[in-house]
């Protein structure tokens, strides 16, 4: 029977920083990722939930391969992205694509939205000027906000809009996977709801892979169907989500399934 291959392969994953001592004390080296392995499918969607300091934005950083890790290696398609330098990395990165915490700080405020949603097209030389403005027409589209947006400012949306803004821009140059970091948790529970919805609905239409970094389990349970749990820079657990909710093993894990189920009853 003929197999798929992985589109995204971590492999034995560690990226330490040096901390400036306080109170006298010398620096000190802080490990954010330690030993981190897993691989992900095409259109598989994983969630990789931790709390503050869990090393969650640092693996996300490293497969991008916005960082080089000290050891270990990230393959996308096969390619060992975390060992090329940038120039053999950039063709591919039209292939995967992100979406950060605040939109307020990844969209260039003194632009257009039209512009910034074909920044992406722009910077890998698809397509013509006319064909650009027609994708940028199908991506508003598709993510709930009117042609019309494409002549405004980020200043002139809400929080959500802005996020619907990044969405729209990561998706651009149709990617086979996507890889967002907190894309909620600096909005209301409301908008929340509509954003996890829409990434879920485009998720389908697209047949794409999706890595979803949170540190709530219930965003990453509307999202994903399988779950990461990282705690002080290494996975304890990475199991199906409904496995996780129904029987988590490690001690950490339990503990952020009561957060979650607190959040909820509150």
């Amino acid at each position: 029977m003929p197999t798929t291959e992985p589109l995204v392969v971590a492999e034995d994953l560690y990226r330490s920083y040096r901390r400036r001592g306080v109170r006298g004390a010398g620096p000190s080296t802080v490990e954010a990722v330690a030993g981190v392995s897993f691989q992900l499918d095409p259109v598989e969607t994983l969630g990789i939930v931790g709390g503050s300091g869990a090393g969650k934005s640092t693996l996300a950083r490293l497969l991008l391969a916005l960082e080089a890790p000290d050891r270990g290696v990230v393959r996308f398609d096969g390619h060992p992205i975390s060992t090329w330098p940038e120039a053999r990395v950039r063709p591919l990165r039209q292939r995967f694509q992100a979406v950060f915490q605040d939109p307020s700080l990844s969209l260039d405020p003194c632009l257009r939205i039209g512009t910034i949603i074909a920044e992406p097209l722009v910077a890998h030389a698809i397509g013509s000027k006319a064909e650009r403005r027609k994708r940028v027409a199908e991506l508003l589209d598709q993510v709930g906000l009117p042609a019309a947006a494409a002549d405004r400012h980020p200043v002139e949306f809400s929080g959500g809009e802005r996020q619907r803004v990044a969405i729209a821009r990561a998706l651009a140059t149709r990617p086979q996977l996507l890889i967002l970091d907190e894309p909620v948790s600096s909005l209301d529970v409301s908008v929340q709801a509509q954003i996890l919805d829409l990434i879920s609905e485009l998720r389908r239409q697209h047949e794409i892979a999706v890595i979803l970094i949170s540190h709530d389990l219930e965003v990453i349970r509307e999202v994903c169907e399988r779950v990461a749990v990282m705690h002080r820079g290494a996975i304890v657990e990475d199991r199906p989500t409904t496995r996780i909710f129904e029987d988590p093993r490690h001690q950490y894990t339990s503990a952020l399934v009561k957060a979650a189920r607190s959040r909820v009853k509150g």
